[in-house]
C-alpha cells in the first residue's frame, strides 16, 4: 500500500475540546509532468510536489495563504495525479481597514448576541419583510397617480415596473456586499471599506439628509390628514408640530423588534386607506375635483402634448423614489437573527411593492386623470378622504417613524461604535440615543415646514439623495467586489458589469437633472401660489 505522510501536525489529548469541523475545499488533482517511476519520495521530487500544489491551488482558488500541508497523498499507478487537502485559514479582519472579514463571522456584526444588555439581534426575516414594506409602501403609493398625470398611463406603468427591477437589484447588490463584509451598518460603513474616511463622511451625510427629508414627508404627511378629518380647525404649522411630537415618540424605541407591531399597523392601515380611495373614485363618472363643464379629464395612455422636460423628469424621480428607498434596509440586517434570510424580505417585499403601485395607481389615474389629488388619499371627495385619512393616519405616521428611527440609529451607532455604551444600559447611551431621534425629528420638522407640498418634497428627495444612494452607491459596491470580471468573467458577468456602469451614470444624471427640475417645480409652484409660503398656517389639504 502507498505510505502517506502528515505534515505540521501537532499531537492532541483526549481531554482538550477538539475543534470545529472544517469545511474542506475538494479534493485538486495536479498534473506534475512526471511519470510514475519518477514519484520517488526523494527531496526533489517532494519539493516539485509541494511547489506545484501550492501554485494550482493557489491559482484556482485565491486565498491569500496556505498554513499547512494537512495530508499528503499520491497515487503510483496513475503515476501523473497527486491529490492534496489543505487546511485554509479563513480571512479575519478588525473592521478597520486592512482584511476583510469573513462572511457571517459573528465577531464582526455590529451588534452581537449579549446578556445583561441590549440584545439587538432580535428580527426574523417576516417581520423584516414588513419593516421593508412599510419603508418603501406609504408615502410612494401617495404620490405616484400624480407623477402619472405628466407621463400618461403607458409611461408610468413602464416606468413603475423598469424601477422596481432596477430598485430590487441594487438593493440584492448592497445586501450582498454587506453580508460579504458584516461589519458595515448602514452604507456610510460600507463606502469606508471602498474608499476610506473622506467617502464615508460623504455618503454618510447623504444618508442622513436623506432620511431626514423622508421622516419631514411623514410629518407633512400627517398635517395634510389631521387637516382633512378636521376641516382645517387649526394652523396647520401645530398639526405638524403634533405629528412632529407623536412620530419623535413613537422612533425614540431603540430597537427595530420593538416597533415591529407599529410597521404591521401602519402597512394595513395605509393598505386599506388607500383601498378605500380606489374603490371610491371608481363610483363617479367623472372626477370629483372636475369643474362641472369640462369633458376632457386628462387621462391618455400617452399624452398628446409631451410634458416640459421638468415635469417629465420631476414625474420620473417622484416613481423612482416610490421604491428607492432600499438603502435603509441594511441596518435592519445589522439586527436580523439570520442576516443570510435578508433576500427573502427583500423579494418578498418589492414584489408585493410593486404590483400594489401598478394596480392602484393605474386605477386612480383612469378615473381621475389631471384632478388626482397629492397625496392621492383625497381623490374621491370629502367624505371618502375623511375616511381614508382617519383610517390611514397611524400609518402616515409610521412612516415618519421608521424614517426617523433609521436616521438616528445611524447617529447613534455612528458616535457610540466601539464602546461599550453601544449595548450596555448606561446613562450616556441613553441620552445619546433620546438625544439623535428627538434632534432629528426637530430638524424634519423643519424641512416639511420649509418645502410644504407632498410631491416636490418626495421628488426633491429623489433626485438629491437616493439617485446616488440608490443607483450611483451600489454600483460602485460592484465595481469593488468584482474588479477582474470585464477581464476575465463570463459573457454573463461582463453584461452585469456592464449594467451597473449604466446604473451609475443614469444616477448621475438623475442627481444633477433631478435636482435642477424639481427646483424649477417649486419655483413655478410659488409664483402660481401652490405653495403658500413657509410656516404657513393655509390648509395645505386642498
Amino acid at each position: 500500500m502507498p505510505r502517506s505522510r502528515a505534515r505540521h501536525a501537532s499531537p492532541v489529548r483526549d481531554d482538550q475540546p477538539k475543534p470545529p469541523p472544517i469545511a474542506y475545499p475538494p479534493y485538486l488533482p495536479i498534473t506534475t509532468g512526471l511519470d510514475a517511476h519518477q514519484l520517488d519520495r526523494g527531496p526533489l521530487a517532494e519539493s516539485l510536489t509541494f511547489a506545484s500544489s501550492l501554485i494550482v491551488y493557489t491559482r484556482l482558488v485565491h486565498l491569500p495563504a496556505i498554513r499547512a500541508m494537512a495530508e499528503y497523498k499520491k497515487d503510483a499507478e496513475a503515476g501523473v495525479a497527486t491529490y492534496i487537502q489543505p487546511e485554509v485559514e479563513p480571512e479575519r479582519a478588525s473592521g478597520s481597514g486592512g482584511e476583510k472579514p469573513h462572511a457571517g463571522d459573528e465577531d464582526f456584526e455590529v451588534f452581537k448576541h449579549v446578556e445583561g444588555g441590549v440584545d439587538y439581534r432580535t428580527v426574523g426575516w417576516p417581520r423584516a419583510s414588513v419593516i421593508f414594506l412599510k419603508v418603501i409602501f406609504a408615502t410612494g403609493v401617495l404620490s405616484i397617480p400624480s407623477a402619472m398625470v405628466s407621463l400618461g398611463a403607458v409611461g408610468g406603468a413602464i416606468c413603475l415596473i423598469g424601477w422596481g427591477a432596477i430598485n430590487t437589484y441594487t438593493a440584492t447588490t448592497l445586501g450582498k456586499f454587506r453580508n460579504s463584509h458584516p461589519g458595515c451598518h448602514t452604507v456610510a460603513d460600507m463606502a469606508y471599506h471602498v474608499g476610506g474616511a473622506w467617502f464615508r463622511e460623504l455618503v454618510g451625510a447623504l444618508y442622513l439628509i436623506a432620511y431626514t427629508l423622508c421622516a419631514g414627508t411623514g410629518i407633512l404627511g400627517t398635517s395634510i390628514g389631521i387637516n382633512a378629518l378636521s376641516s382645517h380647525a387649526a394652523c396647520t404649522v401645530w398639526w405638524s408640530f403634533i405629528a412632529t411630537v407623536a412620530i419623535a415618540l413613537m422612533a425614540s424605541f431603540p430597537k427595530f423588534h420593538q416597533i415591529g407591531w407599529l410597521t404591521w399597523a401602519g402597512f394595513f392601515s395605509i393598505f386599506i386607506a388607500v383601498f378605500i380611495v380606489v374603490c371610491g373614485v371608481t363610483r363617479y363618472d367623472r372626477p370629483y375635483a372636475a369643474p362641472a363643464d369640462v369633458t376632457d379629464f386628462g387621462y391618455y395612455a400617452i399624452p398628446p402634448v409631451p410634458a416640459s422636460f421638468a415635469a417629465g423628469v420631476t414625474a420620473c424621480v417622484t416613481i423612482f423614489v416610490s421604491s428607492a428607498g432600499t438603502s435603509a434596509f441594511i441596518p435592519v440586517i445589522s439586527e436580523m437573527r439570520r442576516p443570510q434570510d435578508f433576500y427573502k424580505a427583500l423579494y418578498t417585499c418589492m414584489g408585493f411593492v410593486t404590483a400594489c403601485y401598478l394596480a392602484f395607481s393605474l386605477v386612480v389615474y383612469r378615473w381621475c386623470g389631471q384632478y388626482v389629488a397629492s397625496p392621492s388619499l383625497g381623490s374621491a371627495g370629502p367624505t371618502i378622504e375623511k375616511i381614508s385619512y382617519g383610517i390611514g393616519l397611524l400609518g402616515l405616521l409610521v412612516s415618519g417613524v421608521i424614517y426617523a428611527h433609521v436616521g438616528a440609529k445611524y447617529l447613534f451607532v455612528r458616535i457610540l461604535r466601539n464602546s461599550r455604551h453601544l449595548q450596555e444600559k448606561t446613562p450616556l447611551h441613553w441620552m445619546t440615543w433620546f438625544g439623535c431621534s428627538l434632534g432629528l425629528c426637530a430638524i424634519s420638522f423643519i424641512l416639511a415646514e420649509a418645502i410644504p407640498v407632498f410631491n416636490y418634497l418626495v421628488a426633491l428627495v429623489g433626485s438629491i439623495c437616493f439617485a446616488p444612494l440608490a443607483l450611483m452607491l451600489p454600483a460602485v459596491f460592484y465595481f469593488y467586489d468584482n474588479k477582474t470580471v470585464i477581464k476575465s468573467g463570463t459573457i454573463g458577468q461582463k453584461l452585469e458589469w456592464a449594467l451597473n456602469v449604466f446604473l451609475f451614470f443614469l444616477g448621475a444624471f438623475f442627481l444633477v437633472s433631478g435636482t435642477y427640475a424639481v427646483i424649477l417645480e417649486i419655483i413655478k409652484a410659488y409664483a402660481d401660489g401652490q405653495i403658500g409660503g413657509a410656516f404657513s398656517c393655509a390648509n395645505n389639504a386642498t
